[in-house]
């Protein structure tokens, strides 16, 4: 049987070793920079930013192609298109739209909104998967359920049924009439 497959050169060792160092001061380098958000899942636009750098990373640490240093550059570009749009989505709704999905109602109080799902296409299963997920016991603890912008589903739920959910919490949030 051959066991060449498991085994490599030292030259592609040593490839190997200085190109995860490289990569690895690259990208503490370039998070310094633009902040932690780089890793963040706030939005899609970060979570195609962090699966992006992750590409640039695996496949620059165990190929030769791309070179270290075209791996340093495109992700050096990919950190700076992240830094240039956080910027814009802050200063122009225009573009905030344009980059990320509105959060959406799924439920409202105990009351699950059947287009809000069916526009989402999320099944009633996940969203009692999420609801238990939270800890909800009855759906009258339920507040609010919302699909955010990361696909995350946020549940506000509370057992006191004296509790008021804050308006200002669901201001951005499709489907929630203050």
């Amino acid at each position: 049987m051959d066991y060449s497959w498991l085994l490599t050169s030292w030259t592609a060792i040593i490839m190997v070793l200085v190109s995860t160092v490289g990569i690895y001061i690259a990208v503490i380098f370039f998070t310094r920079i633009s902040g932690l958000r780089s890793f963040s899942k706030m939005s899609s636009f970060d979570f195609a930013m962090t699966v992006a750098v992750g590409s640039i990373i695996a496949s620059s640490i165990l190929t030769k192609d791309p070179p270290l240093l075209q791996a340093v550059i495109a992700m050096g570009a990919l950190y700076a298109l992240q830094i240039g749009i956080a910027k814009l989505r802050g200063i122009s709704p225009f573009v905030d739209n344009l980059v990320d999905n509105q959060p959406i109602l799924l439920m409202k109080g105990p009351q699950i909104l059947d287009e809000n799902l069916k526009a989402t296409k999320v099944t009633p299963d996940d969203l009692r998967a999420k609801l238990r997920e939270a800890n909800v016991t009855d759906y009258s603890q339920i507040k609010a359920v919302v699909l955010e912008t990361t696909g995350d589903i946020s549940v506000l739920h509370s057992t006191d049924s004296a509790m008021v959910l804050d308006d200002n919490l669901l201001s951005n949030v499709k489907g929630w009439d203050c």
